[in-house]
């Protein structure tokens, strides 16, 4: 599996870098809202987003069962 951004703009979506090795694949494109994370500003690029995103894939089954919800709450409540 490979993450590599791009623009989607009037139907046709362009990959910031063309994936080496890869002549056809099946894709999923998945929206942003605006106001999405600003990596630049995080001091990472893609590259190293996607590397920390593979790392810490093991915790997502984890992040995603509903009794880890409890973690989501304001502890103020």
């Amino acid at each position: 599996m490979l993450t590599i951004e791009g623009t989607y703009k009037d139907g046709k979506v362009e990959l910031a870098e063309k994936p080496a090795q890869v002549n056809q694949s099946r894709v999923l494109v998945t929206f942003l809202e605006s106001g999405g994370v600003d990596l630049r500003a995080r001091g990472i690029d893609g590259t190293q987003a996607a590397e920390l995103r593979a790392r810490l894939k093991t915790f997502a089954e984890d992040w995603e069962r509903p009794e880890a919800d409890i973690y989501d709450q304001d502890p103020a409540r």
